[in-house]
Parts: structure tokens; sequence; C-alpha cells
């Protein structure tokens, strides 16, 4: 009698539970991120006490930064000239006149930079302006 077994056969381990267990956690993870819309463009948005509006799918954004330089999306106007911003905002606008435009300026931009952005959007037929602005934090 023959109590000794033939071939063993080596253990496997199974890494199959293991990769589950990890695209679980990869997807976890991606769906409880939550992603913030931030510029390239650095500016500091004015401070007010108003409560923020929802904006608007259909929108125009212009941002002004400190130098007072004009950006149009990504895109930086070539000059600070009033007919060179009319011509950039009715090229990105495309006739479509019910768009809303917001104005994000920074804190520190010239006052004639922000009124040249809104009378180039106002010679343009275009209406509806807001002009943004950060909450101020109450202590």
């Amino acid at each position: 009698m023959n109590l000794q077994p033939g071939d063993q056969d080596e253990p496997e381990v199974n890494l199959t539970p293991l990769i589950d267990v990890v695209f679980l956690l990869l997807i976890f993870f991606m769906v409880s991120t939550t992603f913030e819309q931030q510029s390239r463009i650095q500016i500091e948005l004015p401070e007010a006490t108003a409560t923020p509006t929802e904006s608007e799918d259909e929108s125009l954004e212009i941002v002004i930064d400190a130098q007072g330089r004009y950006f149009l999306g990504e895109q930086q106007v070539v000059n600070s000239e009033l007919k060179t911003l009319k011509a950039a905002i009715s090229k990105a606008v495309d006739g479509r006149e019910s768009l809303t435009v917001i104005i994000r300026a920074d804190a520190s931009t010239p006052h004639q930079a922000v009124i040249t952005a809104l009378d180039a959007s106002s010679q343009l037929g275009l209406t509806q302006i807001s002009l943004a602005t950060t909450k101020i934090e109450e202590q």
C-alpha cells in the first residue's frame, strides 16, 4: 500500500478577483472625484455680497486681466482698441444676439477696460450682460 501521493500540483494564485477589486476601486475614485473649471488666465475677481445667479448655457465670456488685455475664451484679442474688440466679439457671437455676455475682469483691471468691453457689447446689440464677481466670505 502506497501512502505517499504521486505528483503534486503546484498551488496557483488566481489574480482575477484581485484585478476586479482594483478596477472597482479605480471606477469608484473616478466617479467620486469632483472637477473644477479653472481658467488658465490668472484673474482675481472683485468681491460682492449678492448671491450668485445661475449662468445660462448659451453665453460669451470676456475675460480682462490686470493689464487690461481681453480674452474671448482662451484666445487673446490682438489689441485693446474698441474696433478690434468689437470685431472679435462679432466673430464669436456669429449672429446670435440673444447671447448672454459675461465679463470677468480682474479686481485691479483699469476701469476703462471694463467700460470698453461693455461699450463693444452694447454696440453689437448684446443687451444681456453680466459682471462676474466672487462672494465675500463672511466672518
